[in-house]
């Protein structure tokens, strides 16, 4: 199944049902690749039927005149059309023709209907999503909202799908429809222009801010004091960390100046005391909450597990700075990784560029949507990264059998009644409950029906009764016109154009970074971004106040920007986008806490001191920085431990001289990293809840209920953590960095006490948790890795597998060996700038990864580079499936042909579509 997908709270039985179910469909689908008792049919002709044809003529009758496909020998498609409508009916043709498995799994998670695909194991997954209505909203975005252009192009693009799947077997369009017509009598219906638009609320979802720190903090309060709660999560750190935009201010027309001097004092806060719960005291809900986290962990992630991990790194440096007098622009989104890659690497070119056809545009797609989202054209480049804006809040609600309380009346629920089909099995009928703020998420869980019976809230708080409900205001959930400026980015010629489209980059709230061929470089963050009337967004709202409202978005001209800054330079990588004490709206509390993005500044700053030039190889350098940031603070600590054991003394010595790289055949890294996760559990994690723990993180701890010291009425429990590994706590992500700096100039803390056990003695100062932490560190390793030292990697523990998004993820070794590819040894890690991101919670494993990397060289474009992390292709077993990521783990980048003479010298096939 989709990766991530897990039966919500509750569901135990359901889970492992489902899991049966999934075994089954594996061995199927073994069956089906190897040929075990099912003869020729089944075999190596089966696997190649879906193969794309590229060479040669393919008539479509949608067309008005011949648009030529030429695919270099990674089989990257560039298209080119006499019209418009052409062009994107094209490109819906080719990329059903490499992706349209992974396109029809994305539709069915978008519209909440797994359940069709896959069967009952993905019914409460289907429920949640039917709850938050994304396919709802799309509908209603493209009937409303969208402009007639982009409705235009949206059916031309999925004309172009339903014009390779027509006449075509199941069996004929991917392998694994083969096996899901083992399992049952699955169709494939008609590509929609909806299908298109739902997926950037797919987008938007995975990239919605500080939703779960929203419910951590409040879980915490069952374990931790507010002081403690506070210290886990500090202020950003300005001093040490430039945000994206270092000067403006707020105009007295309520515009936003970037040549303005901002001084402190201007910026404003919203609402009450930061981190005050509802009704006006402090604290959160109880840990009830963590079903709704839990519950959270079962939509499918096709973005990778939300958390501090996600971000992207992207900088533009001005010609000024730069070997060739032109700018350099870079970009890496950094998500989970998956098999086929996220991203489609594609040309779309207009053959004369002309007012009534006025796309000439190259780079990265999203398989399943019209246009191009990351790349240039032959004017302008940009590249995205996650603004982080704080877009959701959660709300407790005093619900009745009528309807629930707002300023003492009740009002009636909007309600509706979905019905969800299920593959080999009867449909399910559920009902959707939303108040004013949104949908209540809490239905979807009998365990959510008691979220806040221990919530500390206000005298003036409604009887909590059973508990309150929980609903979730997100901004997503209002239709809006991304869409819109896709297709507006793409054909913009300057920075005015380009920043008249940001204004519709609505949902996800991205930073936009620019560079155009006349030298300019600029920034803007775009996005529909709440304006509260009270609170901060940091803890769950009483949803029963409606002083507690937003009261609007923030407006465009007020959000920061920049062009062509004197420094010569923007970098962002989910920092701080502008100092919040002197801008006066509230962007987000949850920042990334600027690691990656201060390292990259620092290295621009070193390769241009004295004159120097910056060069589109030192892009690329710098893409692969691996420094770790944390070892900068905590190495020469390490080594100066009074080390006795010879065992963990020897381990200890690889520290000694290392330059804080994490290169993957490095033993000090991999000792290093072993040492930090070990201090983050000992400091951290055995006094943080079992619903933020990972699962199979067992501690005897006194139950949280409990008072005074521990005797036979009030005895230690056996206490189990409960969360996926990937989204548990702590991460060791640069916000523990934060947390650590400080306390690591402390000799005595709270947080350097633990308790003993029959191995270990207590540890009361920083030196003796330091020392336990290399001591199990060293036992740790020896495990993984072997007794000698010197056989040790970081790339042995950092290991990379790409796995098959539905069949690849569990079953028989033998299957994975099928379907997924790896493993892939690495350097990098968490918050290094090569961000191959682990959970220091759940393991070494490698969760996050820059999915694609670019270095456009803006004017020159055919000295650009790129590369993907798998292929163009989604059929396991094409040449062109994983051919990509070899190159990539090397850090390498390939050519990136765009203009005519340099494609057609690339080009391997040539394809006409032909009306």
């Amino acid at each position: 199944m989709p990766s991530n997908t897990t039966a919500p709270p509750g569901k135990k039985t359901a889970k492992k049902k489902g899991r049966r179910a999934r075994l089954l469909l594996l061995v199927l689908v073994l069956a089906l690749v190897v040929g075990i008792g099912f003869g020729g049919y089944w075999g190596v002709s089966t696997v190649r039927a879906s193969f794309p044809q590229t060479t040669g003529e393919i008539r479509l009758d949608s067309l008005s005149a011949d648009v030529e496909v030429k695919r270099d020998a990674n089989g990257v498609p560039q298209i080119y059309a006499d019209n418009e409508t052409d062009l994107f009916r094209a490109q819906g043709y080719v990329q059903a023709q490499d992706r349209f498995y992974e396109m029809d799994v994305r539709r069915h998670v978008t519209a909440g209907r797994l359940s069709e695909m896959f069967g009952e194991s993905q019914v409460d997954t289907d429920a949640f999503l039917r709850t938050l209505g994304w396919r709802r909203v799309a509908q209603e975005e493209y009937d409303k909202v969208l402009s007639p252009e982009t409705k235009k192009y949206l059916q031309a693009y999925a004309d172009g799908v339903n014009a390779y799947l027509k006449d075509r077997a199941p069996k004929d369009v991917s392998v694994e429809y083969a096996a899901l017509a083992l399992t049952g009598d699955y169709a494939i219906e008609p590509w929609s222009p909806v299908d298109s638009v739902a997926w950037l609320k797919a987008m938007a979802w995975d990239l919605r801010g500080n939703m779960q720190d929203e419910i951590d903090r409040s879980l915490m309060t069952s374990r931790l004091s507010a002081k403690q709660i506070k210290q886990l999560y500090p202020e950003y750190p300005y001093a040490l960390h430039q945000p994206i935009v270092d000067k403006g201010a707020v105009d007295d027309d309520g515009k936003f100046d970037p040549k303005a001097d901002a001084t402190e004092g201007d910026g404003t806060t919203t609402g009450d005391t930061p981190g005050t719960g509802p009704g006006g005291s402090s604290g959160g809900v109880s840990s009830q909450l963590g079903a709704l986290s839990e519950v959270l962990d079962s939509v499918p992630a096709l973005l990778g597990p939300n958390g501090n991990g996600i971000g992207s790194n992207s900088w533009v440096v001005s010609g000024r700075l730069t070997t060739s007098g032109k700018p350099l622009l870079a970009n890496d989104p950094h998500l989970a990784p998956q098999l086929p890659s996220l991203w489609y690497q594609m040309g779309l070119h207009c053959r004369s560029v002309s007012a009534t056809c006025r796309y000439d545009v190259a780079g990265y797609t999203f398989s399943g949507m019209p246009g191009v989202i990351i790349g240039h054209n032959d004017k302008i480049a940009w590249g995205l990264t996650n603004l982080g804006a704080d877009v959701t809040d959660l709300y407790l609600e005093k619900i009745g059998p009528d309807g629930y309380l707002v300023d003492g009346k009740v009002k009636p629920f909007v309600s509706r009644e979905e019905t969800i089909k299920v593959a080999g099995g009867a449909d399910r009928k559920i009902t959707v409950r939303s108040t004013g703020h949104g949908p209540l998420v809490s239905d979807r869980s009998s365990e959510l029906e008691t979220v806040g019976q221990k919530a500390p809230v206000g005298n003036a708080a409604p009887d909590r009764g059973t508990g309150y409900g929980v609903s979730l205001q997100w901004t997503a959930l209002q239709p809006g016109r991304s869409m819109d400026a896709i297709f507006a980015i793409d054909r913009a010629k300057d920075f005015t154009a380009f920043r008249a489209a940001a204004k519709n980059f609505e949902v996800p709230s991205q930073n936009l970074i620019y560079a155009d061929t006349d030298g300019h470089i600029g920034y803007q963050s775009p996005g529909k971004i709440p304006q509260r009337s009270k609170g901060d967004g940091t803890l769950p709202a009483p949803g029963w106040d409606s002083s507690w409202k937003w009261k609007g978005y923030i407006p465009f001209e007020r959000l920061p920007y920049e062009y062509d800054p004197a420094r010569g330079y923007i970098v962002t990588a989910n920092q701080a986008v502008v100092d919040e004490k002197t801008y006066p709206d509230l962007l987000t509390k949850d920042w990334g806490y600027g690691s990656r993005s201060q390292r990259i500044n620092d290295l621009i700053e070193s390769k241009t001191k004295d004159g120097g030039k910056i060069s589109p190889d030192d892009m690329r350098t710098m893409q692969t920085d691996n420094r770790s940031e944390i070892a900068t603070l905590l190495n020469p600590l390490l080594l100066k431990i009074d080390i006795s054991d010879p065992y963990v003394r020897e381990a200890q010595k690889l520290l000694e001289g290392w330059d804080y790289t994490q290169e993957p055949d490095s033993a000090a890294a991999a000792y290093f990293n072993a040492v930090w996760r070990n201090v983050l559990k000992l400091a951290f994690g055995n006094k943080l809840p079992k619903e933020l723990r990972a699962e199979g993180d067992c501690i005897n701890v006194r139950p949280a209920e409990a008072t005074g010291p521990v005797d036979e009425q009030n005895k230690l429990v056996r206490e189990c953590g409960e969360r996926d590994p990937d989204s548990a706590q702590p991460d060791g992500g640069d916000r523990w960095y934060e947390v650590v700096r400080p306390l690591l100039k402390q000799e005595k803390s709270e947080w350097w006490t633990t308790p003993g056990n029959r191995l270990d003695p207590a540890t009361e100062t920083r030196d003796q948790l330091l020392a336990r932490a290399m001591k199990d560190a060293r036992w740790e390793l020896t495990a993984k890795l072997g007794k000698d030292v010197s056989t040790w990697s970081w790339g042995r523990l950092h290991q990379l597998t790409l796995k098959n998004q539905t069949l690849g993820t569990a079953g028989p070794g033998v299957v994975q060996q099928l379907l997924n590819r790896g493993p892939w040894n690495l350097g990098g890690g968490e918050a290094a700038v090569d961000a191959t991101g682990w959970n220091a919670a759940g393991g070494y494993e490698v969760i996050w990864v820059p999915s694609m990397r670019m270095v456009v060289n803006v004017g020159d474009w055919d000295r650009s580079r790129w590369i993907n992390l798998t292929g163009a292709s989604g059929h396991a077993f094409h040449s062109n499936y994983t051919d990509q990521t070899d190159a990539w783990a090397k850090g390498e980048l390939y050519d990136w042909a765009y203009g005519k003479a340099a494609v057609d010298a690339a080009a391997k096939d040539t394809l006409t579509l032909k009306p």
